[in-house]
């Protein structure tokens, strides 16, 4: 079974191509001009063991809210296509996530709403750092902004939780890690479904 999409979204604040592979072995391997944005996709990757190729580029002149928004826009729509009908996928997942003093839960349903929960519990001041051709700065207030998108893309609902923590980069690193998990648990194929849609309905709406 090929579990792939690619997605190309370009506006007049970004150009974003995505290349996902739901069964792949954690490679991320995306031109992305934001350090710590970069961090968290491939965290994503490694925990999800999805394979993630593409480039993101956006109008960092004005914030990064606008890139940060679409990759997860494009990344949930990547989902989407390689899903299709959801056919034989367990379709929920849940994930809690230990990470130094934090400790992050992530639940996901492909239940074809979308919607969001999002208690990251972060300060909102941005996290600095220096990182040759790389935007120096990540602001926190775009985290929400991400999944946000993904969900929409996606067409899922998911909640994500600060059960407790001190830093916002474990809690935002965790967060990712735990979704990636649940999400991983939420499209893997069951043995048992078959080629059923996981559903009462008979379909994924």
């Amino acid at each position: 079974m090929n579990r792939t999409a690619t997605i190309e979204r370009i506006t007049g604040e970004t150009k974003i191509s995505l290349t996902l592979n739901l069964d792949g072995n954690g490679k991320c391997a995306v031109e992305n001009p934001i350090g710590f944005f970069d961090h968290l996709l491939t965290s994503f990757c490694k925990h999800g063991l999805f394979d993630l190729s593409g480039k993101i580029e956006g109008d960092l002149n004005v914030d990064q809210h606008h890139t940060i928004e679409d990759t997860g826009i494009v990344l949930g729509q990547c989902f989407a296509k390689a899903l299709g009908d959801c056919a034989g996928i367990f379709r929920s997942g849940s994930f809690l996530y230990p990470m130094d003093e934090s400790l992050l839960r992530a639940a996901v349903d492909f239940g074809g709403r979308p919607f969001l929960v999002c208690n990251a519990e972060l300060s909102g001041i941005p996290l600095v750092s220096v990182q040759d051709g790389k935007q120096g700065t990540f602001q926190t207030d775009c985290f929400d902004d991400f999944w946000n998108g993904f969900v929409q893309g996606a067409k899922c609902n998911l909640h994500l939780d600060t059960i407790r923590g001190r830093s916002d980069h474990h809690k935002m690193e965790g967060l990712f890690k735990a979704a990636a998990r649940a999400i991983r648990s939420a499209v893997e194929i069951d043995a048992r479904r078959g080629t059923a849609i996981p559903s009462t309905k008979g379909v994924i709406v």
